[in-house]
């Protein structure tokens, strides 16, 4: 919770174009929503939904990708999208709302579930894993500020984030994952462009940026820059954030593709682009006309951060045995970490365990690399879940 996961959007959602994906988050919604009751909602869980909004006057293929989420509403009327959508664009044809989803405080979650572990006598050990030695027993050589120790173990587990497949090659086993940074924006919307009331919503479409000939040319002519003038992906996104009293707003576009490898310090990682900002406010302009006086006026209070998806090709995550006997894995978990954290910490204990299993336990695991027929379905597909 201080490195990637201290960066996240804090959404959650049922809706994934996978039987596997659905029924993980949907268990993940289960145990969050216990953990909100127990805890009064220390956490702040809200349940606005998903809105995903389309140009399209054809969404057969969206609705076909519903797997499991049956709490849906299909808006298909314009006059209807504009009453319960107002600050979508115009030319909006179709909204899919789905109901099973909303934000969450991940920070809150991770301090309320840190604070049960000390009261079951767990302890917590900072420091930087160096070396696991496998002999019967786990030894792992950490270094503290303080000193080097060595910590024996029976079991361990690799949660390392985008430093799991570093992790893993300390027990011999070369993980199939990648890191990937993304960027988000949270600034004060003075001009209240977003609805405090406003579901987390997604502009599905591809789209160009609007920019001016003169700036259009100039971009056009740099070699570097010449991308910025071409067919952007879709996935544009855009929530309310603080509550219905607050007054900032979260915009995100994870348009990046390219792999990196992680650094200590995320404020001055080489991907985070200054120009990040004015992109995705364009991008979302073009999906909340409101928020296009932002683009010539830039908000004056804002953050500017990202963090790491840390991802398996067919971005599904690694949950399960790795490797040795008595070492495990969390890991791969992309950008759906915190909504799946509580039921990929629940599996991975009954792996542990050795207790009951879900249907879906296997499909997460590294055993799925022995189907071939799942990996060739879950890797030629162009929808993979990804936001």
């Amino acid at each position: 919770m201080s490195y990637t996961s201290a960066h996240s959007g804090d959404n959650y959602r049922n809706w994934w174009p996978h039987p596997v994906m659905t029924a993980l988050t949907n268990d993940s919604i289960d145990l969050m929503e216990r953990l909100a009751r127990d805890s009064h909602n220390v956490f702040n869980m809200t349940s606005r939904g998903y809105a995903l909004a389309t140009r399209r006057t054809d969404i057969d293929e969206l609705l076909a990708n519903l797997q499991g989420a049956t709490d849906v509403n299909i808006f298909q009327s314009r006059d209807l999208i504009r009453t319960t959508f107002p600050a979508f664009s115009d030319d909006i044809q179709n909204v899919i709302h789905i109901k099973r989803g909303g934000d969450i405080s991940g920070q809150q979650l991770g301090a309320f579930m840190l604070e049960r572990y000390r009261e079951a006598g767990g302890k917590r050990l900072r420091g930087e894993v160096t070396q696991i030695n496998n002999k019967g027993a786990f030894a792992l050589h950490v270094k503290t500020a303080e000193a080097k120790k060595v910590i024996q173990a029976d079991a361990v587990v690799n949660a390392a984030g985008p430093y799991a497949r570093r992790v893993a090659a300390m027990v011999d086993l070369k993980l199939p994952v990648k890191n990937v940074y993304q960027q988000k924006i949270a600034f004060e919307d003075r001009l209240t462009a977003i609805p405090r009331d406003m579901p987390f919503s997604i502009d599905l479409d591809c789209k160009t940026l609007d920019w001016t000939d003169e700036e259009h040319e100039l971009l056009a002519s740099d070699e570097e820059l010449a991308w910025l003038t071409e067919v952007m992906p879709g996935g544009t996104h855009c929530r309310p954030d603080g509550g219905a009293n607050g007054k900032w707003v979260k915009l995100g576009w994870a348009y990046n593709d390219q792999a990196s490898e992680p650094r200590s310090d995320l404020a001055n990682e080489p991907a985070i682009d200054p120009q990040f900002p004015e992109i995705v406010i364009r991008g979302a302009a073009a999906f909340v006309p409101a928020l296009k006086p932002y683009v010539e006026t830039p908000p004056t209070r804002y953050m500017h951060y990202g963090g790491y998806y840390t991802m398996t090709e067919e971005n599904w995550p690694l949950i399960g045995p790795c490797g040795s006997d008595g070492a495990f894995i969390v890991a791969a978990l992309s950008g759906f970490g915190s909504m799946a954290a509580c039921a990929a910490g629940s599996l991975c204990a009954a792996w542990v365990c050795g207790s009951g299993l879900p249907n879906y336990a296997s499909p997460l695991s590294l055993a799925r690399y022995d189907d071939t027929k799942l990996i060739t379905e879950l890797q030629s597909t162009s929808n993979k879940g990804l936001l």
